[in-house]
């Protein structure tokens, strides 16, 4: 798979260096985390260490049966979680077709297609078309789009459901840590309404968390 249709660089050694990163690395099968290095070498957008550690404890923890990721790229993600989760069936979704057939092959060769429901489409005209109720959400796509899917993704959780978006921290946009460049004004405010949002919302328990780039981790009350 060699076109990409949107902003990508190589992820491999975290988008952000938090001070716990060398801590936290994902106990995943050898064969995912060949999957892993190839993608990196081909800087697909594959989540670092730290976030891949602690999105498989998570689901160790609460061993969901229905997950839905909205942003497929090659599988590495959903294939991570489903091997944590036995019992699990997911729905992904992606934009990018190359993605997406890459992806298929993926969960192809890792036994796992049985277990996925693969869509290829916008996210938000996705998720508007899904039936009943997901206990564990992951969301890494546009960014921009976060605070616009919010309300449908609130819908879409179960009581006690996890929702977990990626990115919200940006570099260290949102702590100040870093300057938002001007070109990227327009995303940091987006991202900013989100967390906004998830942390002053009376359904939902949220936590930011400082892990990769970012995570805001919210349940629903």
């Amino acid at each position: 798979m060699d076109e990409f249709d949107y902003a990508h660089f190589d992820t491999s050694s975290g988008e952000r260096h938090s001070a716990t990163a060398k801590f936290n690395l994902p106990r995943i099968s050898d064969g995912l985390q060949r999957l892993r290095r190839s993608a990196f070498e081909r800087s697909i957008p594959t989540a670092d260490d730290e976030t891949l550690n602690f999105l498989t404890m998570q689901l160790r923890a609460v061993q969901p049966k229905r997950i839905l990721e909205l942003g497929t790229a090659t599988g590495i993600s959903a294939i991570a979680m489903l091997e944590v989760c036995p019992a699990a069936h997911l729905t992904t979704v992606e934009r990018n077709e190359n993605f997406y057939k890459e992806a298929n092959e993926n969960f192809k060769c890792f036994g796992v297609d049985m277990r996925v429901r693969s869509i290829l489409g916008d996210a938000g005209e996705a998720i508007n078309m899904l039936d009943g109720t997901y206990d564990f959400i992951f969301m890494d796509c546009a960014k921009v789009q976060y605070i616009k899917y919010l309300p449908r993704l609130k819908n879409l959780l179960e009581r006690g459901g996890l929702l977990i978006a990626d990115d919200v921290l940006l570099f260290g946009w949102l702590t100040g840590q870093t300057q938002v460049p001007t070109k990227r004004q327009m995303l940091f405010k987006h991202i900013s309404e989100y967390v906004e949002a998830v942390i002053n919302d009376g359904q939902l328990s949220t936590s930011i968390l400082n892990v990769g780039d970012g995570l805001a981790v919210s349940v629903k009350l």
